[in-house]
């Protein structure tokens, strides 16, 4: 009887937090509308251009590389190891930024920081259009040899076979969009996100070895040149702090001291003496008076 009471309070307890903090991140999500639908919709443009890269593609020699030469070549029947690590950061990157609607350790909104994510992924994604739309090398993948059925695409019959992407089979096989990695620059936006507002130490350690698996996997699977990697590491760096920063002078978080660092929180979100806002102890269940709401 007594586990029963505690499992329909604790129940309880979630389910009230869970609805103040759809609240709190809808009416974000509201008037941060206009850049998480850009930033969505921009996703589907970079796929466009990624398509008509293809489209562009000349299979031919393939290039000199330090990383093919050096690293051992997984092969097609193992280049799936770079795919499966990748969704495994992508998931997990996923589920980790909407935690705070049931863990109650409150150091940013989910709205605000999927606001940063796309915004950076966004100008990452204009940069490597600009580069890939001016310059295709031969694709490095072995669907994009010469002689492969995917390696180059017939002229499209219309308009919609480009808008439609054939997808995912278009996406998966695509061919020309090299400089730089798309893959890596979606990875090292979740890694910087999680550095800078994650509270495990362990877990950023974890990230950023994965980071470095994830970019030999991508070499030795030959699905992008050397330089595809390097260029994400260092353009991802700068424009995910540039954007961080620049979007913080617009007044749209305040950086609120708390114990595990500095958390992304609104600029109406004014701290208290114990550095936390509060709409942030109204979600974690904490009176004014310092004492836990059960």
């Amino acid at each position: 009887m007594v586990g029963a009471t505690y499992v329909t309070r604790e129940v309880a307890k979630i389910w009230r937090r869970g609805v103040m903090e759809l609240a709190v991140e809808w009416a974000l999500a509201v008037e941060n509308w206009k850049l998480i639908v850009g930033g969505l919709v921009f996703q589907y443009v970079h796929g466009v251009g990624a398509r008509i890269a293809h489209y562009q593609h000349h299979p031919g020699p393939l290039l000199h590389d330090v990383g093919f030469e050096y690293l051992p070549e997984l092969g097609e029947a193992n280049a799936h190891l770079s795919e499966t690590l990748f969704t495994v950061i992508f998931v997990a990157f996923v589920l980790w930024s909407f935690h705070p609607f049931l863990m109650y350790n409150k150091r940013f909104y989910t709205a605000l920081l999927w606001v940063r994510v796309l915004m950076c992924l966004v100008i990452c994604q204009l940069m490597r259009m600009s580069s890939f739309m001016v310059t295709q090398l031969p694709g490095p993948n072995y669907h994009c040899h010469a002689g492969q059925p995917m390696a180059t695409l017939p002229p499209p019959g219309s308009v919609w076979e480009v808008l439609l992407l054939n997808f995912p089979y278009g996406v998966i096989y695509g061919c020309g969009d090299l400089i730089f990695s798309s893959h890596m620059t979606f990875a090292l936006t979740f890694f910087h996100a999680y550095n800078k507002y994650g509270t495990r130490r362990w877990i950023k350690v974890v990230a950023f070895f994965s980071m470095i698996v994830l970019s030999l996997l991508i070499i030795a699977s030959h699905k992008h040149y050397s330089v595809d990697i390097v260029v994400a590491w260092f353009v991802v760096y700068f424009v995910f702090f540039y954007v961080d920063r620049r979007l913080a002078e617009a007044g749209m978080s305040e950086r609120v001291p708390t114990s595990n660092g500095p958390s992304l929180l609104p600029m109406n979100g004014k701290a208290g003496k114990d550095g936390r806002s509060k709409e942030e102890k109204s979600l974690n269940g904490i009176t004014d008076n310092g004492s836990v709401e059960l």
